[in-house]
């Protein structure tokens, strides 16, 4: 029998290791989300950092199989937020000392938005005189487009891998150049190269997916050597192709304590990441931001997305907080924050400690 608080003590993991690890169930799964808790405080403190959440548009040029804004859903009312709310939404999170804000949208790279983003970026960044710190989720992009916002002001940008196993990769995308695992790969590396903070993700209970694929999705966020992640649990949507697999999933408890436990095992292997409490999270369990907050996570995002356009933003079903305003999602986060005994870090940017210890110059 393995012996987890030895193979927890270790400085490195290996794929055998992180399969144990993933089988953990009752006392010794316990003993991970401890050492989690424990690397973040003693890593990165226990603040919390705010990011306003913006969901841009869910106009989409991609049809990804899982996902509910999947351009082929005709059953969707296709929406862009207009720039004068986008500005009302960013001052609103610097007026509530948020200090960050995400915006979010569906893939598309045509010239019209990649422009439109980069002046929504000025403009944003005129608020307090450059205050609001902004990370950027609009997909895959020329590295020339990437240079362009990162010039415009953006120093974070999320982009999900959602499975770094090729083979399951394409099960659940088309199979055309729309859609290409190794293009997705070679845009986190030009994000590197334009210097921003970096953060991917994976869904976790997704359909064909096993523990092998979650153990390598974990030591490929080691060897990208990410800055910031985004992860939660698969939760299928009726109008997706991958719906036609959900009685093949794990229920969605399960799917729940597996995407905890790998929050947990990526904060013991990336210790001075940022990692995001998701609203997936939240939708399985109603503490789920929460219990993501005690197994190591440090970030979360208030939604300030306008309520007209929410229920149209609907990556999955069941999603909360689409019917919240802005002030009130801002409370209820409070307090869900300060019940797990971590305080908000309020006017401060809350960037990675891992990109920051990259980038101290070697004397």
């Amino acid at each position: 029998m393995a012996n987890i608080t030895s193979i927890l003590n270790q400085q490195y993991f290996s794929h055998a290791d992180l399969i144990i690890l993933l089988k953990t169930e009752g006392a010794d799964q316990k003993q991970i989300f401890e050492k989690a808790a424990e690397i973040k405080k003693t890593e990165v403190g226990n603040k919390v950092y705010f990011r306003g959440l913006i969901e841009y548009s869910n106009i989409c040029s991609k049809d990804c199989f899982y996902c509910g804004v999947r351009k082929s859903n005709s059953n969707i009312q296709r929406y862009q937020v207009n720039d004068e709310e986008v500005i009302q939404a960013a001052q609103f999170a610097y007026d509530q000392n948020f200090a960050s804000i995400v915006i979010q949208s569906g893939e598309r790279s045509d010239k019209t938005f990649v422009k439109k983003i980069e002046n929504l970026i000025r403009e944003i960044k005129k608020i307090g005189n450059g205050a609001l710190g902004i990370t950027l989720s609009c997909g895959e992009q020329s590295k020339e487009t990437y240079k362009h916002w990162f010039d415009a002001g953006v120093h974070r940008y999320l982009l999900r891998i959602e499975t770094s196993n090729e083979d399951l990769y394409q099960k659940i995308h088309p199979q055309n150049n729309k859609h290409n695992f190794n293009k997705r790969i070679q845009s986190l590396y030009h994000l590197k190269e334009t210097g921003f903070q970096v953060g991917t993700g994976v869904m976790i209970g997704l359909p064909f997916q096993t523990l092998d694929d979650l153990a390598n999705d974990l030591l490929f966020f080691k060897k990208l050597d990410i800055d910031m992640a985004g992860m939660g649990p698969y939760i299928e949507h009726k109008q997706t192709p991958l719906y036609q697999y959900s009685d093949t999933l794990l229920p969605l408890k399960e799917r729940f304590q597996l995407s905890l436990k790998i929050v947990a095992l990526l904060r013991i292997l990336m210790k001075g990441i940022n990692i995001a409490a998701t609203t997936a999270m939240q939708t399985i369990d109603p503490e789920g931001r929460e219990k993501a907050l005690l197994t190591g996570a440090n970030v979360i995002m208030p939604n300030l997305t306008p309520l007209k356009y929410r229920e149209d933003y609907l990556l999955y079903e069941d999603k909360p907080c689409i019917d919240e305003e802005a002030d009130a999602c801002k409370n209820c986060l409070e307090a869900r924050i300060h019940r797990t005994g971590n305080e908000i870090g309020y006017n401060e940017w809350g960037d990675s400690l891992h990109f920051k210890k990259k980038r101290v110059p070697i004397k």
